[in-house]
């Protein structure tokens, strides 16, 4: 455990004869590809004005990092309070191993929804929670006999529209455009139209529609909403690009290849679309358009965070509810020559993470901790006073919502990918790539992570390294 537990049971004691009618509800709102280029954030040229209001009613966390800088392996340590094996952490298939794994009748760790709704919640989940837009497997992840996450939902949904199936609303453009996988698609588009043109604008009436029924039962609802956008392509109704136009970008920080072996690579996913024969590494302007056009599918997903935290408002049940902001991971935009993920650089693992919870003490304060996103879970569970499961990685952040200012040296977030590890302090960031070689990076918020001085510090790469052993 990176720091005393002492807290944590103290807390679990207090609420231990909590009923779950008394509980809160939670509603977690989950955010894909979103780094943190919001205006909460700083990104001042970015317009997110629902998110920002949402970080004023709560505590925003400045140094939150994921598991794993892809989809499915990063939501499968959100959703159980696990670190995953490194070994699978790149195929997004997590949580369907861990499916198959309990269809053999072995025994495994519940997922969050899992544990609130055998102790009395209804649990619902509506978009991309999971890897699987919808929650199921299948060849268009639509098998309902399949669920990604098996006793977990009491309903899992998604409304495809035009889409057709989860697979098309997962890669789609406007109007049921879908990704036919040749580099045919558009990496960009902005067709001018209503929310509903573009695949989030499907999805969420019908998560309004869920909370406005779960608000009406004696039981405390667990909702889990979980937005597309950012999520490549980026595509958008036209009015949240026009909020850009004219703006001026700032500069890509550190937009070389870094020298020497690193966990660099050449942006494989951004490059299955179609570009026009066009090099952001090379064409300025270009590079400008991609992203402007990031900048607009974060504005169109704040819309859609507005919608749902208007709706909670209206069904009047906003002062019992907790509320979750999480952005599954980050996203290169530029930055070491990279477009996209899946590098282990500070871009590709720090996200967004806002909490706001009933009878909260401070707010629109912002905590500069280390943490991560297995410390969901347990986090939760202390604020609707229930007592978390066993073996959890993670650990409670309520002592950083009451007292956001508090420093604790010993944090740290460790992560993973296909090729290496690494972990996170506030003042280094080490990774061992999967033959043994390590590169460590000093102050790597500030410096970019371009100078690697492992040979200068082999104190630090020794004592960094315990904390990656039997991961």
């Amino acid at each position: 455990m990176r720091r005393s537990a002492i807290f944590f049971f103290f807390l679990n004691s207090l609420f231990s004869e909590v009923s779950s009618e008394e509980r809160p509800n939670v509603l977690l709102i989950c955010v894909d590809d979103l780094r943190p280029e919001l205006g909460c954030y700083g990104r001042e040229y970015i317009q997110s004005p629902e998110i920002d209001a949402l970080a004023k009613s709560g505590i925003l966390f400045e140094n939150h990092y994921v598991q794993a800088p892809t989809c499915g392996a990063s939501r499968a340590a959100m959703l159980t309070g696990r670190y995953g094996p490194v070994t699978n952490s790149n195929t997004n298939a997590s949580l369907v191993q861990r499916a198959n794994r309990l269809a053999k009748g072995e025994k495994v760790n519940p997922t969050m929804p899992a544990w609130f709704r055998e102790r009395g919640y209804t649990t619902v989940a509506i978009g991309k929670v999971s890897h699987h837009p919808g929650g199921y497997e299948g060849a268009k992840w639509n098998d309902k006999k399949k669920p990604e996450m098996p006793n977990s939902w009491d309903r899992s949904l998604l409304p495809t529209g035009p889409w057709q199936h989860p697979k098309g609303w997962m890669h789609g453009l406007a109007h049921g455009e879908i990704r036919d996988g040749s580099k045919t698609t558009d990496v960009y588009q902005a067709i001018a139209g209503p929310d509903s043109i573009y695949p989030d604008g499907v999805m969420i009436p019908e998560a309004l529609n869920q909370l406005k029924s779960l608000a009406q039962e004696d039981k405390p609802f667990f909702l889990a909403v979980g937005i597309l956008r950012p999520h490549l392509p980026f595509g958008a109704p036209k009015k949240y690009l026009d909020l850009y136009q004219g703006v001026d970008l700032p500069p890509i920080p550190h937009p070389n290849k870094p020298e020497g072996r690193t966990t660099w690579h050449q942006s494989g996913e951004f490059n299955k679309y179609k570009r026009w024969g066009k090099d952001a590494n090379k064409d300025a302007a270009f590079a400008d358009e991609v992203r402007r056009h990031y900048a607009a599918c974060v504005s169109y997903a704040d819309t859609m965070v507005g919608k749902v935290m208007k709706a909670l408002e209206e069904t009047g049940v906003k002062e019992n509810t907790i509320v979750v902001l999480w952005g599954d991971h980050g996203w290169h935009l530029g930055e070491h020559a990279i477009w996209g993920k899946h590098s282990l650089f500070e871009e590709s693992l720090r996200s967004p993470l806002i909490i706001s919870y009933p009878k909260q003490k401070l707010k629109s304060e912002s905590s500069e901790a280390v943490v991560e996103s297995v410390d969901l879970f347990p986090t939760l569970c202390d604020l609707v006073g229930m007592t978390p499961p066993e073996k959890l990685d993670g650990e409670s952040l309520v002592p950083f919502l009451e007292n956001p200012e508090k420093e604790d040296s010993s944090q740290s977030a460790i992560s993973y990918y296909g090729i290496g590890k690494t972990v996170r302090t506030s003042e280094h960031r080490l990774i061992v790539q999967k033959d043994g070689f390590v590169e460590l990076y000093e102050d790597p918020s500030k410096n970019g992570e371009t100078e690697n001085v492992a040979a200068e510090h082999p104190e630090v790469v020794a004592r960094l390294r315990k904390q990656l052993k039997g991961l």
